[in-house]
């Protein structure tokens, strides 16, 4: 039995290069932490973007003219190459991956909410990695999360996890641009903070993904409201997760209270 249960979210802009590519060995290197991680009994579920840029590999440019629609097409494809990728190098380090793709619906009170809570779980006790991802191909308009950032959240919250961590492709929230040297990582806030003097419009939205830095704050904020300590960290780098559960001093914490820090 597990002693610890965490929440990851993976983002489009992690797992992708400048050309909109998947970069296997990013996944790799994911998978393979949470290999380690279940060694020391602390079990992942992983919440994955990354279908519609895997469908758009695999079908080219499309002639859809609507951009929902192709959205839907791009994510249908993309879905089972995503899960087949994880599924062999899950296998590669002796592990089983299972898919789940939730709608909001799932997670308003009545059967729906207890069904996932009973999937998930039950994964979990069997050693399987559940992979969740927004079901694109059919949640549009009401029924639409509004990014995977509160996808993760959702999940974390309904499984009471000890940890979510947010992973991105920039060390987390910064005081400024990025990419400008005055702009300083902010390694600590509060679920009642106010962070709008912090967002800035090019960190607003990602090329593929529906979610920006913003979207993942607010996220962040909601689940470590509810005593889930949230983590935004940079998840290109070879070690992010397995730093962040030994208490390192990596990314952005979203706590209610400021912790120690190795």
């Amino acid at each position: 039995m597990y002693k610890e249960k965490i929440v990851v979210k993976v983002g489009t802009n992690v797992m992708t290069n400048k050309d909109n590519r998947i970069v296997r060995p990013v996944l790799r290197n994911l998978v393979e932490q949470i290999a380690k991680l279940y060694e020391r009994d602390i079990i992942t579920v992983l919440v994955s973007s990354g279908s519609v840029i895997a469908g758009k590999e695999v079908l080219g440019k499309s002639n859809i003219e609507d951009r929902t629609q192709r959205r839907q097409v791009y994510s249908a494809i993309g879905q089972p190459r995503m899960m087949r990728l994880y599924y062999n190098i899950f296998h590669d380090y002796g592990m089983k991956c299972a898919q789940v793709l939730p709608t909001k619906r799932d997670f308003s009170p009545g059967v729906h909410r207890q069904n996932m809570i009973n999937c998930c779980e039950g994964l979990l006790s069997e050693g399987v990695i559940p992979i969740a991802n927004e079901d694109d191909a059919v949640s549009v308009t009401m029924s639409m999360f509004s990014d995977n950032d509160e996808l993760a959240s959702l999940i974390a919250q309904l499984l009471n996890a000890d940890k979510l961590i947010i992973l991105t492709d920039i060390d987390g929230l910064y005081t400024g641009d990025p990419n400008e040297k005055n702009s300083d990582l902010v390694q600590h806030v509060k679920p009642e903070e106010n962070l709008d003097k912090y967002i800035k419009d090019n960190n607003k939205k990602e090329e593929e993904g529906r979610g920006g830095m913003g979207s993942k704050l607010d996220y962040a904020q909601q689940a470590a409201a509810k005593g889930i300590p949230t983590y935004i960290a940079n998840g290109k780098k070879k070690n992010t997760i397995i730093d962040i559960i030994d208490g390192k001093n990596v990314g952005t914490r979203v706590t209610l209270e400021e912790e120690l820090i190795k």
